[in-house]
């Protein structure tokens, strides 16, 4: 009968919720406590574990043409403050510099779709402008105070009951995450190393990571280990653009904004949990759904397949107040996608059609497109140039462009890798979001076992002009 009775209470949960009975649902042998709903509560696996929920959600870029990923943040954290999350436990990261910005058209109010609603109402500004960095995103999946420089402080103190979850959204390129400074840099196997060091310290039950950046899949690509009870969803493969999307040019995208609304992989999870019931949604529907919509990239999952049966309650919440789900299933992608590499380039070229002929905006919106695509046209003859002088016209093409078989890591030596870097951005200056995609052919230079040296001598020989930079 107990079994029975159990069975039959599946089909009514919605209802006992709202009559405070509490009942249980089997997954995979477990039991969710779906009385365990409370602000900071979790769903258990167990009646006896209430562990917390907590999230860290970061946008790793600034500038109004990066309008989208604050605005994916944001609305991440209205999703889950309705899930019942408490700000204590939600830790934001973000420039703060697109609700006020001056070509807003709506200033005080970022929107992550057309005619959406607004989502920067309430955020927390824990980490924003320069306090947006790499150093305090380690420091605050570890709990580590002592190495946090600026921001509230907040920190992710969670434990061996809690379930995180982490949200970042950027630009991105092989095997590292974008920071607003050109400085910075977030390393994936620094960061793999970061999140073995919270496995190890029992410093959560369990963790989803999706990341929003082009070629994001390297990040975990033959560097997360399947054992660690982490789950994580990327945007694109270790080789591919990402998308935004509800760009200008949309016939739904008002005039007046430059600049992308949002990420299509972003805007697909975003909005399939703004329309289902998140106490009946398991990871694994979201991924089918985002990946059927996300339909330019190559949406991936790494790590522990495990948790792909969970709730997604169990990390975002859900808002119990509003019993009314009738889940939609999928939503049509946009109409319209751009190449994350391509937005910048979309954002000039939207102001300059849009400003008023003979105009002081039209020639300095004029200016900045001839900036930009001579840039663009700098580093694509730097890069090669590089790759010639290194070896030899015939080889350079394949030897820089090479992808590595799934399962390894982009590149074999990290210092090298960041050295090679920086030698590159001193001689031929900053790749940019566009030159990021030449960031793989950095690597593949170390793989090939170039000497410093060389690196130098190719850097300086190729770029000493330098008449874009």
């Amino acid at each position: 009968m107990a079994i029975l009775g159990c069975g039959v209470l599946l089909s009514l949960a919605l209802l006992s919720l709202s009559i405070g009975i509490n009942l249980c649902l089997s997954e995979n042998g477990k039991e969710i406590d779906f009385s365990a709903h409370g602000e900071n509560a979790s769903p258990s696996t167990t009646k006896k574990d209430k562990g917390k929920r907590w999230a860290v959600l970061i946008a790793g870029s600034n500038g109004y043409y990066n309008y989208r990923h604050q605005a994916d943040i944001c609305h991440a954290y209205q999703i889950l403050k309705k899930g019942g999350l408490k700000d204590e436990n939600i830790i934001v990261f973000m420039y703060d510099d697109i609700a006020h910005d001056p070509e807003n058209p709506r200033q005080g109010v970022i929107i992550n779709k057309p005619k959406g609603r607004d989502v920067y109402k309430g955020v927390p500004k824990d980490y924003t402008g320069t306090d947006v960095n790499s150093k305090n995103f380690y420091a605050v999946i570890l709990g580590n105070k002592k190495n946090l420089t600026g921001g509230s402080g907040k920190v992710l103190k969670s434990g061996p009951n809690d379930h995180v979850f982490i949200y970042y959204a950027d630009h991105g390129s092989a095997g590292l995450l974008g920071m607003p400074s050109e400085y910075d840099a977030v390393y994936a196997k620094d960061l793999i190393q970061v999140l073995k060091k919270k496995h190890a310290s029992n410093g959560f039950k369990s963790m989803v990571f999706y990341i929003e950046a082009c070629e994001s899949g390297s990040i975990f690509e033959g560097l997360l280990p399947n054992k660690m009870n982490i789950y994580a969803t990327t945007a694109a493969n270790a080789e591919e653009s990402s998308y935004g999307t509800y760009c200008p040019g949309e016939a739904e995208v008002p005039e007046e904004y430059d600049t992308c609304l949002g990420d299509l992989y972003s805007i697909s999870w975003l909005e399939d949990c703004d329309s289902n019931d998140l106490r009946k949604e398991t990871l694994e529907k979201q991924y089918e759904r985002v990946r059927r919509r996300t339909n330019e990239s190559h949406v991936m999952q790494y790590g522990d397949m495990s948790h792909r049966k969970e709730f997604l309650f169990t990390y975002m919440g859900a808002d119990l107040v509003n019993d009314s789900y009738t889940s939609i299933g999928d939503i049509s992608s946009p109409s319209r996608a751009v190449n994350q590499r391509d937005t910048k380039l979309l954002y000039f070229q939207h102001k300059f059609l849009r400003a008023p002929a003979g105009s002081h905006a039209k020639l300095e919106a004029r200016k900045q497109l001839l900036n930009e695509i001579a840039h663009r046209k700098h580093v694509d003859y730097s890069i090669h140039k590089i790759g010639e002088l290194l070896f030899g016209h015939q080889k350079s093409s394949n030897m820089l462009m090479n992808v590595r078989p799934r399962g390894q890591p982009v590149v074999d030596d990290w210092d090298c890798y960041k050295k090679f870097l920086r030698i590159y951005k001193k001689y031929c200056g900053h790749l940019s979001t566009y030159g990021m995609k030449y960031a793989r052919a950095i690597a593949n230079i170390c793989n090939a076992g170039v000497t410093m040296e060389k690196m130098v001598a190719a850097s300086d020989q190729a770029c000493s002009k330098k008449p874009f930079v």
